[in-house]
């Protein structure tokens, strides 16, 4: 009896500790979202949310490529075309909400040399 409950509770271990396939799917869109923003790829990116049926509004605070906001992500990469389109993508309000060290990107892109990029020049249309 004793074995028989040793052997169960080892198989619900496994299973909890071992990514599901929808954790590998979610990491593998998120991948795949930030090399299509570093490639300045819009039509790519574009293309991955529909087929993926999810909006970027929706993600948008969970996602971060090398660390960074995907905005910010495509600034520093010179992804214009990318940062114009996920500028349009996301409400007002998002674009204006401060990010984890406080600045908001219009503020982070002012400080860091690019507030005059076609990006940000997105970001202050939707603001």
């Amino acid at each position: 009896m004793k074995v028989l409950k040793m052997g169960a509770v080892a198989l619900l271990l496994a299973f909890t500790y071992h990514p599901t396939p929808a954790s590998a799917n979610a990491e593998q869109l998120v991948a795949s979202i930030c090399d299509y923003v570093a490639a300045n790829d819009k039509n790519r990116l574009r293309s991955k949310l529909s087929d993926s049926g999810i909006r970027l509004r929706n993600i948008y605070d969970g996602i971060k490529c090398n660390g960074m906001s995907l905005l910010r992500f495509a600034l520093t990469s010179g992804a214009d075309d990318t940062g114009e389109f996920i500028a349009k993508q996301l409400s007002g309000s998002s674009l204006n909400a401060p990010e984890a060290d406080g600045k908001t990107i219009v503020a982070w892109a002012d400080a860091n040399g690019f507030g005059g990029s076609a990006t940000i020049a997105a970001v202050k249309e939707r603001l």
